[in-house]
């Protein structure tokens, strides 16, 4: 397969990309598929890692913390940005598009002789997999998908299972709860698993806890963030484990909540090595960690941000950070789009979109988008004083720029759909 056909092939095969739905939940599909394939996922170690928010940035850090360890890394995340070769990646670096073929056309083949319709996912997980052990990778860093005991990921046997946190997300798969939440994420654990917690409420803690694995470590009881401070460019932390110290340590990052992410993650590869860590080799990990589309400045004069945050819980972690750690002098200019399957008000409500001067709303580019009009009745309804709606992404974009001044702050956020179509435009128009 070329590149061109893998995805033609992968389109194909997009059923929940474009309604939103998905089927009765079930690995026997990524299974069968992985059989034909003679079992990849079983020739590396991995630290799979689930949380409603905060997945991908722990996903990096961990990553880079094993990098600086000498190890072969593979790491497997979703959804992308630009382009879908983002998901796989070794050692930092993206799949090339003539391996991402080869690799789509493995599965391709495994689907025939499986007997089976797999989904988009379903085929990407088999196929990063594939990569991984052709490229003899020594461990995996594997991000669920969504929930975590039916997503696709799930066929893996972790050394090491992380939770980040639990908020409300795809409660049209599980809820109406936070405990369903938890109850569905905590299927990654398996009984051989050391299990990292970064959720501390104890009514969803004792979730974790109670599913069968070989040894639980909780934040604020075996490992917590002791000082997270604002620096140029990220954040400055004090950051404790059962087997270490970790003072003044730079993540460059932006957010408090990445402290929080930073500390999961150092106690995941703590765990996965069953050894401390040395502060110097943590120090050049974390120098190297990169989140694009996660709370990421990519213009100054006027500022402008990119963030991913697609449900409350996040939107909320992006908005204090907006306005706390930044609050900038100027008019203030949020460009935002949706999905379909969260409720907009909450997310709008959570950005502080009605603390803007200026609210332009657009189409995200997916089959399962909100359309702007929508998006701004929601926003007219919450008190948004100024608000446009535009068909796309890059007349949104082009809306922000014109109306702002060297003072002022553009904000891009609601969808990580939205970010990735934001990304690439903005560098082709901003000096």
């Amino acid at each position: 397969m070329t590149f061109a056909d893998a995805l033609r092939y992968l389109d194909e095969h997009a059923s929940y990309d474009k309604t939103g739905r998905i089927e009765s939940p079930s690995l026997d599909k990524t299974i069968r598929l992985l059989s034909v394939l003679d079992d990849p996922q079983n020739l590396f170690r991995v630290v799979h890692v689930t949380g409603t928010n905060g997945k991908g940035s722990t996903s990096q850090i961990i990553t880079q913390l094993l990098i600086a360890h000498g190890l072969r890394v593979g790491t497997y995340s979703s959804p992308h940005l630009e382009k879908i070769n983002e998901r796989l990646m070794i050692d930092g670096e993206p799949i090339s598009d003539e391996e991402f073929g080869i690799a789509i056309a493995a599965v391709a083949d495994a689907e025939v002789l499986a007997g089976v319709r797999p989904s988009y996912f379903e085929i990407v997980t088999a196929a990063a997999f594939r990569w991984f052990a052709d490229n003899s990778v020594d461990v995996a860093v594997v991000e669920v998908g969504m929930l975590g005991r039916w997503d696709a990921t799930n066929v893996v046997n972790a050394d090491v299972a992380v939770i980040t946190n639990i908020a409300l997300d795809h409660t049209e798969f599980a809820g109406p709860e936070l405990s369903d939440i938890a109850r569905e994420k905590a299927g990654i654990i398996k009984g051989n698993s050391s299990v990292v917690v970064g959720e501390t409420r104890p009514h969803l803690v004792e979730i974790f806890r109670s599913e069968p694995s070989d040894q639980v470590a909780l934040k604020g009881e075996d490992f917590s963030v002791v000082d997270n401070q604002l620096a140029l460019g990220g954040r400055l932390l004090h950051l404790r484990t059962p087997r270490g110290d970790f003072a003044e340590l730079y993540l460059p990052l932006h957010g408090a909540h990445q402290g929080e992410n930073a500390v999961v993650a150092l106690m995941a590869v703590e765990e996965f090595f069953r050894a401390p860590l040395y502060f110097d080799t943590v120090e050049e990990a974390f120098g190297n960690v990169k989140m694009p589309g996660r709370f990421e400045i990519v213009g100054y004069q006027p500022l402008i941000i990119l963030d991913g945050a697609h449900n409350p819980a996040g939107a909320d972690v992006c908005a204090q950070v907006f306005f706390e750690d930044f609050d900038p002098p100027g008019r203030r200019i949020l460009t935002v789009g949706a999905l379909q399957g969260r409720d907009v008000h909450d997310t709008l409500s959570a950005l502080r979109a009605d603390e803007f001067d200026l609210v332009i709303c657009c189409t995200a580019p997916s089959p399962r988008a909100r359309s702007s009009q929508e998006i701004a009745e929601a926003a007219q309804k919450l008190g948004c004083t100024e608000v446009v709606a535009l068909r796309s992404v890059e007349e949104a974009c082009d809306r922000a720029v014109q109306n702002a001044s060297s003072d002022d702050a553009i904000l891009i956020a609601g969808s990580l759909y939205v970010v990735g179509a934001a990304r690439p435009y903005l560098r082709r128009i901003l000096p």
